[in-house]
């Protein structure tokens, strides 16, 4: 049976001389949640789009997850939007924002 994929994902100008450290924790983590690491995307202050980017990445490899050292890294807060497309599990502190599903049986006016 395989495991469900995740992403890693920082911002190098975030961490700073913890990167290899964070990737690590990024590493860990995902593994002890029984993800397998697709793979870590890393990106800069200058980077055009970095949200949309790690959505295309999400996509293209079919993630469940993104695993991030901190919300730092989305600028503070996760965005809304990579949110609906898979789960976010921040390290520190430890937090996963779950993606909701639509339940069937909500707004068919019974």
């Amino acid at each position: 049976m395989s495991r469900p994929t995740a992403i890693g994902y920082l911002r190098r100008d975030v961490s700073g001389c913890s990167q290899p450290w964070h990737e690590t924790q990024i590493r860990s983590l995902a593994k002890r949640f029984g993800y397998e690491l697709a793979k870590t995307v890393v990106f800069g202050a200058d980077t055009d789009g970095p949200v949309d980017r790690l959505l295309n990445v999400v996509r293209a490899v079919g993630a469940e997850a993104v695993v991030v050292p901190s919300a730092e890294h989305f600028g503070g807060k996760v965005p809304e939007r990579v949110v609906r497309v898979c789960d976010v599990i921040t390290v520190s502190p430890q937090y996963t924002y779950a993606r909701s599903y639509a339940s069937p049986f909500l707004g068919d006016g019974a």
